[in-house]
């Protein structure tokens, strides 16, 4: 059975959101490898709407950046209930019921299928128990405002560190596993 990862970049005070706005001066070879060790150990990703158009945006014309071939070719999977038609390569929109189109992708053979940002698709994951790995990019910095993965009227949830490591950068990545809360 596959597993979903979940790999999200978070400040200080717990935002999620624009991370372009506020990580990209940390980016190291440290964090690139992190990174990169994340996508070696998937072969698809699962994308809420915001994230995919802005990666669908951003990635097709990228050639020499580090991961542009996997992001370029991974099999990518959309859960949206606005889009109609996805045009990235290797792109498909799951329609009908999200947790029956899940639980079908995570039955297959292959490898971990990751999510990156999709904020909403995680906490909709983490709410139902889907998600066997959280990973946290700490940075070092407080944004003040911003979309925050959990929510003030969320629910409880158990989480287990697996993991953690810091880079020279002041980054901290912290990999968790659920636990019943």
């Amino acid at each position: 059975m596959r597993k979903i990862v979940s790999t999200l970049f978070v400040s200080l005070d717990g935002v999620v959101e624009a991370p372009d706005q506020w990580s990209l001066s940390y980016w190291n070879d440290e964090l690139e490898h992190a990174v990169g060790e994340g996508m070696a150990d998937a072969d698809a990703m699962l994308l809420g709407r915001v994230t995919y158009e802005g990666f669908a945006e951003a990635w097709p014309g990228r050639t020499d950046d580090p991961g542009a071939e996997f992001m370029n070719s991974v099999p990518k999977y959309v859960a949206s209930t606005t889009l109609t038609a996805v045009e990235w390569s290797n792109t498909t929109l799951l329609h009908g019921d999200l947790g029956e189109a899940i639980a079908e992708l995570t039955s297959t053979a292959g490898g971990d299928i990751m999510t990156s940002g999709s904020t909403t698709l995680v906490r909709w994951l983490l709410s139902r128990g889907l998600v066997d790995e959280l990973t946290l990019l700490q940075y070092p910095v407080v944004v003040g405002k911003g979309r925050r993965l959990f929510p003030d009227d969320g629910g409880r949830l158990g989480f287990r560190l697996a993991a953690s490591r810091a880079f020279g950068n002041g980054v901290v990545r912290l990999v968790y596993r659920p636990v019943d809360g």
